[in-house]
This record gives C-alpha cells, sequence and structure tokens, in this order.
C-alpha cells in the first residue's frame, strides 16, 4: 500500500502505546510522550511546548523530521523510520519535593549536552555492543565517524514558568551508505546498521536512550547539578575519544584554535594546550576536528 509505514520492512513504525507503557509513568522515568508520524524538529515542538508552560518530563519523537537542528544552524535529516528523532523537556531550575531535588544552579545547565551524550553511548554499546565514543561536546563516534548528535536549547522562563532545557537526539540507525548525510566540518557519518551493530530495533534502542537518559539525570538532579559527585564528569572523561588528541577548534567568533585536548573542567568546557597560548584555555563551544 502506497505510504504504508510497512512498505519497508527493515523500517518498522513505533508504537506510541507500547513506548508510553514502557516509559511513562508510573511504569517509566518521564512524564508525557508524544509520537509523531512527521514534524519539522522535535526541538522546536518541545521549545514550543516549554514557552506554553509545559512541565518537565515531556517527550517528543518524530518517525520522520524535515528540518531537524544540529548544532550551528545545520540541517539533520534522515528518511522515514531509519533514525531515532526525539527530544527531552528539563527544567533543572525547578525544585522537585517528591524527589528531594533541590534547583540546579545555571552555571551547571552546561553539563546537559554532555549528559545527554553519556546517556546514548551507553544505550549504544550496550544495545548495538558498538565501541560507542564521544567527541567533544556531543557527538557519537563508532570507527571515528559521526552516527548520532545532541542539541541542547535553552528557553528563557517567565513569570508562569522556569527556564528550560531542551534536549535533542539524532540517532542514525538503518540509513543506507547512499542516505547518509554530509558534513560540512568533513566527518564521515555512519549509521549503526553499517558499523556492524548487533541490534537496530528502534524500539528497544529508543526506550534505552531515554531510560538512560533520566538515569543520569537523576543522578546529576540528586547531586545538586554537581557532575563530579554524580560520576557524570568521570563517565565523560572515559567515553571522550577527544582527550588526548591533537584538535583544531573552530569558534564561534569565526577564529580558530589548534592544540592537544587535555580534559574537560567542572563546568564541561573543553581543556586545550594552545601551542600560541601561555595556559591552557578553557573552551565553551566550538566544533572540534580530531587531527592524526
Amino acid at each position: 500500500m502506497p505510504g504504508s509505514p510497512y512498505t519497508d520492512l527493515d523500517r518498522p513504525p513505533l508504537s506510541a502505546a507500547r513506548l508510553r507503557r514502557a516509559l511513562v509513568a508510573p511504569h517509566g522515568p518521564w512524564r508525557r510522550l508524544e509520537l509523531l508520524v512527521e514534524t519539522g524538529s522535535t526541538n522546536a515542538d518541545v521549545v514550543a511546548a516549554a514557552r506554553a508552560g509545559e512541565p518537565e518530563g515531556l517527550v517528543v519523537v518524530a518517525e520522520r523530521q524535515t528540518a531537524g537542528r544540529g548544532r550551528r544552524g545545520r540541517v539533520w535529516q534522515s528518511p522515514p523510520r531509519a533514525g531515532i528523532a526525539t527530544s527531552v523537556l528539563l527544567r533543572p531550575g525547578e525544585a522537585v519535593a517528591e524527589r528531594g531535588w533541590s534547583p540546579v544552579p545555571a552555571t551547571g545547565y552546561g553539563w546537559l549536552p554532555l549528559l545527554a551524550g553519556v546517556a546514548l553511548a551507553e544505550a549504544v554499546r550496550l544495545l548495538a555492543e558498538l565501541d560507542a565514543r564521544l567527541k567533544w561536546p556531543n557527538d557519537l563516534l563508532v570507527d571515528g565517524a559521526k552516527c548520532a548528535g545532541v542539541l541542547a536549547e535553552a528557553v528563557p522562563g517567565d513569570g508562569a514558568a522556569p527556564p528550560a532545557i531542551v534536549v535533542g537526539v539524532g540517532l542514525n540507525v538503518t540509513l543506507r551508505a547512499a542516505e547518509l548525510p554530509e558534513n560540512p566540518t568533513g566527518l564521515p557519518a555512519t549509521s549503526l546498521q553499517l558499523a556492524g551493530a548487533t541490534a537496530t530495533d528502534r524500539d528497544p534502542l529508543l526506550r534505552a536512550v531515554l531510560r538512560s537518559l533520566a538515569d543520569w539525570y537523576a543522578r546529576w538532579r540528586e547531586a545538586g547539578g554537581d557532575a563530579e559527585a554524580s560520576g557524570l564528569r568521570d563517565a565523560y572523561l572515559a567515553g571522550c575519544a577527544t582527550i588526548g588528541r591533537r584538535v583544531r577548534v573552530l569558534l564561534p567568533d569565526g577564529r580558530e584554535v589548534h592544540g592537544t585536548a587535555t580534559g574537560v573542567d567542572p563546568d564541561g568546557q573543553l581543556v586545550v594546550d594552545a601551542a600560541d597560548a601561555t595556559a591552557p584555555l578553557r573552551l565553551a563551544a566550538g566544533d572540534v576536528l580530531h587531527l592524526r
């Protein structure tokens, strides 16, 4: 049947009912889940919901994005049902009395995209059995090729609702070689299927990603947003392929930094020993290119 989601048997549709049973309270960690056949951008959808006062815990999943967004305004697109496109709504500055969570200072919010990267890599290693690594701040690499990305966006608060952070994840699952997107920084792309994953069923993959994300978020909130005390910084450093590498960093203002990435500081910034600097540089944003 033309237009049927079952025309490509390698890419069956997700089931909203099954996902809600597994992931939405009282049986799961999230408050509400919406599954869309198609949307422009799941991040844009959740940003709009945040501005309308939606509480923390919303998850939006799309079978296809037509205008998915990456870092620095790039487009992230995928054929229908060939990947995972999901965004979640977090309000870390809001106290949650029933869980004993105090508000996290805004200075700690920079860890949220790195937290999502750790959760994503954890899920891919567990289910797909691939050596998933992170490129600072939050690209997922398999065999040196980009398989997924994370985009976090801040939504200012108003009198009715506290500030929000929207975290989006785009994961290539069954994309074929001819369907892979081009990356303007020159980093090759791949998918779980092309990388030889043992599992490419999106349902358990999505569940694992969202459960891992909720678990790491809870640990971070319980530690008051402290990346050290929650174990988040150690987990990120253990899974980051950027540390110890020679890098070229393209900064948002157009400048470039060349040097060796030596670590990630307590605020989540990349520490780079640059030849032309008298002290290590701490970078809050930028496109990192791994050099040979």
